[in-house]
């Protein structure tokens, strides 16, 4: 695709629907296309990459607003901040997800050992001292500060 773009060209090339391109365009992470005579948006063919690496950013985990900071920081190349640079986001999102993943890991334990003890009431469940959940820990700690 090298010729300008109508908006459900593009959509269909980036898998995303034309209401998606509009708020992309609001957010600023897409350029606002020029329009034909006819009143068409047209795109240029290098939308198509914005919006690949927009939606690759998303599920590598980073939000919306991260993602504006990196398209920035890849339009933006002159003066460009050394802690702004993709590496160190990277990095910064990998130890998230990172313990995000170790959350699930001890939320899945927990689940795993509610279903191994045949928990099926939670209220019940919580007044047992051989109870697997975390919640049975709540009223042992004190009160929360």
């Amino acid at each position: 695709m090298n010729g300008p773009l109508r908006s459900g060209e593009l959509a269909q090339a980036a898998g995303v629907n034309q209401q998606t391109l509009r708020y992309y365009e609001r957010r600023g992470l897409l350029a606002e296309p020029v329009r034909s005579p006819g009143g068409h948006r047209l795109y240029p063919a290098e939308a198509l990459t914005v919006l690949r690496v927009i939606k690759t950013a998303q599920r590598l985990g980073f939000t919306l607003d991260e993602v504006a900071e990196l398209v920035d920081l890849g339009t933006h190349r002159h003066g460009r901040r050394r802690d702004a640079s993709l590496q160190k986001r990277a990095t910064a999102k990998l130890s998230e997800i990172e313990a995000r993943i170790a959350d699930l890991q001890a939320i899945a334990a927990s689940l795993r050992a509610a279903l191994a003890a045949g928990c099926d009431d939670l209220a019940t469940c919580a007044t047992t001292d051989c109870c697997p959940l975390p919640f049975a820990d709540l009223d042992r700690k004190g009160p929360a500060s």
